[in-house]
């Protein structure tokens, strides 16, 4: 117990280090909040091409389903080597140059490579996963909501976007923020392409105090952020059932021949 509490719980260490982790941690944070923020809106994007109504329009419905299914399936990890590597080299001379290097190598915002790589790699994976949870909100909707929109005479794109899409993300906002807790942990895994991140600044402590104090004072950050999310995302679901029992089953306000309108679920992190 002596040998767990002084590896583990060194205070002296974690105070001398102390704002070098909290530094890592801000790059996390700035990580998780531009990456999610991203990640809804390409979330969004992708479920509403996955409605578009017709044939015409199939093969992007199509399209839109082959990327969702591929990106769920493809690790995060690999997702990151890709994006990287094909940026990096598209944007030398070995690769032919045939990206500018403001965009093959990002320094945005004085932000480094790495950072934005992991951006990118962050945006395309979970926008896959927030797709289908928009998808589930849209389709959790009850169906008159868009015939009777539309016999108002709006546009199938005005409906959704005035009509349903406000209606779908009220029911999804617990999920979207599982699946946001989940984003905010998978930032670790841009470390292995140089960002110092608080998971990276804690391990290079370890190895360098043989002690794994800084990683603790890690994951103590990582829990002083991710504990009141998630009692945010049970009180939202509660809030969101004790509403549906009132109303009957479907939203209170929706019509009351509304169904009960089924509970999406985050898949991300799982």
């Amino acid at each position: 117990m002596d040998f767990i509490r002084d590896y583990y719980f060194d205070f002296t260490i974690m105070g001398d280090e102390f704002g070098r982790v909290f530094d890592g941690f801000v790059l996390t944070l700035q990580l998780s909040i531009v990456a999610g923020v991203l990640s809804l809106a390409w979330g969004l994007v992708l479920a509403l091409v996955r409605q578009l109504p017709g044939k015409p329009l199939a093969p992007l419905r199509w399209l839109a389903i082959g990327y969702i299914d591929a990106l769920r399936g493809i690790p995060m990890l690999l997702v990151l080597f890709l994006v990287s590597g094909f940026l990096s080299v598209a944007a030398s001379p070995v690769g032919g140059e045939i990206l500018p290097r403001e965009i093959g190598i990002p320094t945005w915002f004085g932000m480094t490579s790495p950072f934005w790589y992991g951006v990118i790699s962050l945006t395309l994976t979970y926008g896959a996963y927030m797709a289908e949870v928009y998808r589930a909100g849209i389709e959790a909707v009850p169906h008159g909501q868009m015939e009777a929109a539309r016999s108002l005479g709006m546009s199938h794109g005005k409906a959704m976007r005035h009509v349903i899409v406000p209606q779908a993300v009220r029911k999804v906002i617990p999920p979207l923020l599982n699946d946001f807790i989940a984003l905010m942990k998978d930032t670790s895994l841009v470390s292995v392409i140089g960002a110092l991140e608080v998971v990276q600044v804690g391990n290079d402590i370890q190895n360098e105090q043989i002690n794994g104090s800084g990683l603790v004072l890690g994951a103590l950050f990582f829990l002083a952020i991710t504990i009141p999310l998630a009692r945010l995302v049970d009180y939202l679901i509660a809030k969101q059932q004790r509403r549906t029992q009132r109303s009957g089953g479907g939203d209170e306000d929706e019509p009351e021949e509304s169904g009960p309108a089924p509970m999406p679920t985050g898949l991300a992190g799982a």
